[in-house]
Formats: structure tokens, sequence, C-alpha cells
């Protein structure tokens, strides 16, 4: 499985865990909430699905059809197949959940499994951030190195991109380090609800989030 399959997987699977959907309104929340997958193709999501059904993960079904009766089981061009997460799917997902090697820290897989820190527990939340902060500061050195060595070689437009780039780096390192702390505090955290929160949550953990102090949090899918 590349990266990209495994990510569009891990999102598919979390968006189901709250609710049963269709491919079309799975496309729309991927695009929307998702920034990672603002620009992708149902040509991508339904072999995505497939595959997940074929696994076991998900299964069919019919809109307006009984629970549990499959869509292979009903006629009618216009009915629309409902994806619904299976006990095995949701397994599969919080095991998903507790992975937090160098995968999770990456660009493209970092936004989805921040978009999802609500059901992952405050242990794997404080291991992706920190590991995330690690990559960025390294990348970060790396971009000042260059920028050192190829200053007087840049015309006045490339060397304003490079100092653009080594901001959002800072900017992001700074917003991951007031997370990071508030996470160590387990201060600013939002109260679960009295029925869903605990259902949905394997952990149990609320949400470390800190009360941004100015400014406007980086998007972590950038």
């Amino acid at each position: 499985m590349n990266r990209r399959s495994g990510v569009l997987e891990f999102a598919v699977l979390g968006l189901l865990r709250e609710s049963p959907m269709h491919g079309y309104e799975l496309r729309k929340r991927l695009n929307t909430s998702l920034g990672v997958f603002r620009a992708f193709s149902y040509g991508t999501l339904y072999p995505c699905l497939k595959g997940l059904v074929a696994n076991g993960w998900l299964v069919e079904e019919t809109s307006g059809a009984p629970e549990g009766v499959p869509a292979a089981a009903l006629t009618g061009r216009r009915a629309k197949i409902v994806y619904r997460l299976t006990a095995a799917g949701k397994e599969h997902f919080e095991e998903l959940l507790t992975h937090s090697g160098p995968d999770a820290w990456e660009d493209e897989h970092f936004g989805v499994r921040f978009a999802f820190f609500g059901q992952t527990s405050r242990d794997v939340r404080m291991r992706v951030l920190e590991g995330r902060r690690s990559r960025l500061e390294e990348r970060l050195e790396k971009m000042r190195t260059s920028l050192a060595r190829t200053r007087e070689r840049l015309d006045d437009y490339t060397l304003e991109l490079q100092r653009h780039g080594m901001e959002s780096v800072e900017r992001e390192v700074r917003w991951l380090n007031e997370l990071i702390e508030s996470e160590r505090a387990g201060r600013d955290q939002r109260a679960p609800g009295p029925t869903e929160r605990d259902k949905n949550t394997p952990s149990g953990d609320a949400d470390g989030l800190p009360r941004h102090r100015g400014g406007s949090r980086p998007d972590p899918s950038e």
C-alpha cells in the first residue's frame, strides 16, 4: 500500500466512524474538512471503498433499505449505496489511531492524523506532535543552511520566496509548541458530551487544544 492510499483509507474509516455515508457525502467531507484531499476524484475514492469492503472493514447498503441488507440484494438504478463501518473496521481504525511513527509526521499524513486527534489518546497525540516538530526543525535547519550558502546568487524574488517558506515553517513550529505545552499541562480541554464522546473516543481523553493567542492557526495540511 502506498502512502497516499493509506492516508485516504485512514480518512475514510475515520469519517465513517462518525456515521454511515454514501460516496458523494464522503467525497464532500474529504474535500471540505481535510485539506490534503481538496483535489481528488471519484476514480480515487471508489477503488479505496471497494478495497475496504473486500477487507471486511465496510459494508455496502442501499439508502432506505433495512439495516444489514446488502446493496447487492436490491435493485434500482437510482438507489444510493451507503457505506457503513463494521465492527472489524472500527477495530482496525482504532488500531491505526495508535500509530505514531514517522509517516504520521509527514506533511500529507499529519494533517489527516490531526483531524482525528479528538479520537486519539493523549500519549499518541504527544508522540505525533513531538515527531512533527522534530521533523520541521530538521527541515528549518536545512533551509537556513541552504539560504546562507546561496543567498548571494539569488535574485530578490527568489530570496523572498525562500524567506516566506522559512517563516511558514517557523510559524508551524511555534503552533506545535503551543499544542505540546497544552497537552502536557492538560489545560483548555473541551468537555466531552454525556454520551457521544464516551462512545466515540477510545481513550476517553478530551481534546487538548489550546486557546489560540493571536493570529490564525496554520493549516496542518499545508
